[in-house]
């Protein structure tokens, strides 16, 4: 009687999901803008209180938006640290078109990040910033560090960052024809482009959770009656429907230095003939989180930066959570993060 009388909700939560406006609208954290320029727009969350400990900066990797750290209340990285009392801020690169076909990563590295860090430090007294940085993020976080060593960077949290790209076994293949054709194609793709654009973006992340998108219809099915659980869904597909694309340098440096030449693995990664940044060199805190069940980027790939980080206090914790579920992961990501930040 009481699956009967429930019938008519379950059916609404699967026509809103599926065809309909949604369960519930995007609502960020509000948020305030301490600074807007081309690709780098700093915002500072609001709290109600004062802050206690060093403020954290939130560094989102490319063609993702700043949602990935706020998709909605439950699963919101911004929210927990707000209820632990940090002032966090997040970075936010907007889009990109084909007139930023010549941006590379040392403009992360060298410009974006080392003046989103120091502004950062600036509003609290000259402390020193805890950045937090998920996937491409971390790493260019790492580099950002080791690159300038007089920046006031307290601690780095690396959340599924790739270190050790041989460990991402579905990068087999793209690296198995690289050797043949030595990146060529993808070489000559984003420079006829001017990048990656944002439809195949999205596309390559659906293709990357091909097993979440084949189990979705039986999801849906097996959880109708749960409002909360199709609201998760329905926010994980509103974020992987709102990323924009990728500069066409940037791409190809990630593609051939990442994925192709694995460097990072080694310790080091060549961005330009003349700029080789060493991860020796970073000397900050740092915190490794990995989950095995992240296909997209393996704990193995992560836990790599135990070995390659020999100046920096390092550590390693698995969460768990695929590529973007363990960012919101409140049952582990989240007390590792405290803790970490704590000490």
């Amino acid at each position: 009687m009481g699956i009967v009388a429930e019938l008519p909700r379950a059916v609404r939560n699967v026509w809103s999901v599926s065809f309909g406006r949604g369960l519930e609208s995007y609502q960020p954290a509000p948020s305030t803008t301490v600074y807007d320029g081309a690709h780098r727009h700093l915002k500072r969350y609001d709290r109600a209180t004062s802050a206690t400990g060093n403020p954290v900066l939130l560094v989102p990797p490319l063609a993702v938006t700043t949602a990935c750290f706020d998709l909605r209340p439950g699963q919101s990285l911004v929210r927990f640290l707000l209820e632990q009392g940090r002032q966090p801020y997040v970075i936010d690169y907007g889009e990109f078109g084909y007139a930023d076909r010549d941006l590379g990563l040392e403009d992360w590295t060298d410009d974006i990040l080392p003046e989103a860090i120091a502004r950062v430090s600036e509003e609290h007294d000259g402390r020193g910033v805890d950045i937090i940085g998920w996937s491409l993020g971390g790493v260019l976080a790492l580099l950002t560090a080791a690159s300038h060593a007089d920046l006031p960077i307290a601690s780095i949290t690396c959340l599924a960052a790739p270190i050790d790209q041989a460990r991402t076994a579905f990068l087999i293949p793209l690296r198995l024809v690289s050797k043949v054709t030595g990146g060529r194609e993808m070489a000559l793709a984003t420079k006829i482009m001017g990048g990656i654009p944002q439809e195949f973006v999205r596309l390559g992340f659906r293709i990357q959770a091909i097993d979440r998108e084949l189990a979705k219809p039986m999801y849906l099915a097996r959880n109708a009656f749960d409002t909360e659980a199709l609201a998760k869904m329905e926010a994980t597909d509103r974020f992987m429907a709102s990323m924009p694309g990728y500069p066409g340098r940037s791409y190809w440096q990630i593609y051939r230095s990442l994925v192709l030449r694995n460097e990072l693995a080694s310790g080091s990664i060549r961005l330009r003939s003349d700029l080789v940044i060493e991860l020796s060199k970073v000397t900050c805190r740092v915190l490794l989180a990995g989950s095995r069940s992240d296909v997209v980027v393996p704990a193995a790939s992560v836990r790599r930066g135990l070995d390659v980080l020999p100046n920096a206090e390092v550590e390693f914790v698995e969460v768990s959570g695929g590529h973007l579920g363990l960012v919101s992961a409140a049952d582990t990501t989240w007390p590792a993060i405290e803790e970490f930040l704590s000490r």
